[in-house]
């Protein structure tokens, strides 16, 4: 397909929803016009059109908050793009990780010992809270302090956890076992995070070892 293919409005225009590859997070929506498409192929980073000043633009020139393109997709009708990224800072003017931070439905309360959502809703929010805390940096908080200390602090509290959970294990203790695997697992997808692996990876591979194993089985 050429961008010639793709279907523009009447002012040249397709509205391009940008996307963290990794959280599956929508960043922001923006405009882009056949050139700012072209150069964001060109250049593996995200140009787009800005309508209030009638020229192109580069995300992150000013800022440094650049935006490494993996993939663009289109719609069926070719009408609109998701552009997927890997975020160098923050998507948003505030310094917001995501342009969209607010909801118009309000938090449901959470029923003790139930699941507040999906069985695993907790694990995209975290993946989501974890992306952020790398973008934004926020002052205080344990994630800004493991991404700050980098990937051998990051590997030594993954290595602690796993310790912790055979020791949990060892001990037959439920609740132990419980509050040591939630470490790990957070620890683990912060080290994700740190080496750009989405957890939608580590799903498709165990999706694949799955049919495999079950094919073999037949």
């Amino acid at each position: 397909m050429t961008l010639d293919n793709l279907q523009y409005d009447s002012d040249g225009l397709i509205p391009a929803v940008v996307q963290d590859a990794q959280s599956k997070e929508v960043l922001t929506v923006a405009y882009m016009n056949r050139e700012s498409v072209k150069k964001s192929l060109e250049t593996g980073e995200t140009w787009f059109f800005s309508r209030s000043r009638g020229e192109l633009w580069h995300k992150g020139a000013t800022s440094g908050n650049k935006q490494a393109i993996v993939d663009i997709r289109f719609d069926c009708d070719k009408d609109a793009l998701v552009v997927k990224v890997d975020p160098q800072g923050p998507a948003c003017h505030t310094g917001s990780y995501s342009c969209f931070s607010g909801s118009l439905f309000e938090e449901r309360d959470e029923k003790d010992g139930e699941l507040s959502g999906g069985r695993f809703d907790i694990l995209n929010e975290l993946e989501e809270t974890i992306a952020k805390r790398e973008t934004e940096r926020p002052e205080g908080a344990y994630t800004t302090y493991l991404f700050d200390e980098g990937v051998d602090k990051i590997l030594k509290k993954v290595g602690e956890e796993a310790a912790e959970v055979i020791i949990a294990a060892k001990n037959r203790s439920v609740e132990e076992l419980e509050w040591e695997a939630a470490d790990l697992l957070y620890h683990l997808m912060v080290l994700l995070r740190e080496q750009k692996v989405g957890l939608d990876q580590i799903l498709k591979v165990l999706e694949k070892r799955h049919h495999s194993t079950a094919e073999a089985g037949n």
